[in-house]
C-alpha cells in the first residue's frame, strides 16, 4: 500500500445498518480513523441514502435508510465523519458514483482502504469497482461487518478474495503497521 497516496473509505457506517451483528466493528474503526488521521492521510465517509421507488424498494421491498436517524452516522463516529475529508452521500451501493469519482480523480489517490457496512455489498462492491477502474483496494476486513450476521460477512470475503485478490483482504494491524513510519512517537515523560 502506498500510504502517500491512499485515502480510508468508511463505507455507511450508518444507524439503520448497525445491529448486534455489525455494532463490534465501530471501535475498531474509531480506533483506525484515529490513526489514520493522526498520520495525516485523507478519511472519506460515505452514507447510503434510499429513496423512493429506487432498485431496493422495488426489487426487495425495502424502504429503509431513506429518513434520520437510520441515515446518520453513528454517534461515535459522528464528529470523525464531521472532520473527514469529505463526507459523500450515495444512492447506490458503490463509492463510485459521479462525485465519487470526482473526488478520487481529484485528490489523486491510487490505493483506496475500504472499511465498514456491509461487507458483501457496499463495502465490496466499492472495493470491486476500484479494482476495475485501477486502483489499488484493499478490504481491511476485521474493520468491517455484515449486518446480516457474521456468515454473510465471511461470504463477502470469499467472494473479495476472487475479485479483486487474497492479498488486498488486511486487517487492523496491517494497516497500523503501513502508518507506523508517519505516526509520532510518543513522548516519555
Amino acid at each position: 500500500m502506498d500510504v502517500d497516496n491512499a485515502a480510508l473509505i468508511v463505507i455507511d457506517m450508518q444507524n439503520g445498518f448497525t445491529n448486534h451483528h455489525s455494532r463490534h466493528v465501530v471501535p475498531v474503526l474509531a480506533g483506525l480513523v484515529e490513526r489514520w488521521s493522526a498520520a495525516g492521510c485523507p478519511v472519506v465517509f460515505t452514507r447510503y441514502l434510499n429513496y423512493a421507488d429506487s432498485p431496493f424498494e422495488r426489487f426487495f421491498d425495502w424502504s429503509r435508510l431513506q429518513h434520520a436517524p437510520e441515515t446518520d452516522i453513528v454517534a461515535e463516529l459522528a464528529e470523525q465523519a464531521a472532520s473527514a475529508y469529505a463526507v459523500l452521500d450515495k444512492p447506490a451501493y458503490s463509492l463510485y458514483t459521479e462525485e465519487g469519482v470526482a473526488l478520487i480523480e481529484q485528490a489523486g489517490w491510487k490505493d483506496l482502504v475500504f472499511c465498514g457496512i456491509a461487507t458483501e455489498s457496499c463495502v465490496l462492491k466499492s472495493a470491486a469497482d476500484a479494482f476495475e477502474r485501477g486502483h489499488s483496494p484493499w478490504i481491511v476486513t476485521d474493520a468491517s461487518a455484515s449486518d446480516a450476521g457474521p456468515a454473510v460477512h465471511d461470504a463477502g470475503l470469499v467472494v473479495a478474495r476472487r475479485l479483486i485478490g487474497r492479498r488486498q483482504l488486511i486487517t487492523t494491524d496491517d494497516v497500523l503497521r503501513q502508518l507506523a513510519p508517519r505516526l509520532k512517537a510518543p513522548v516519555l515523560e
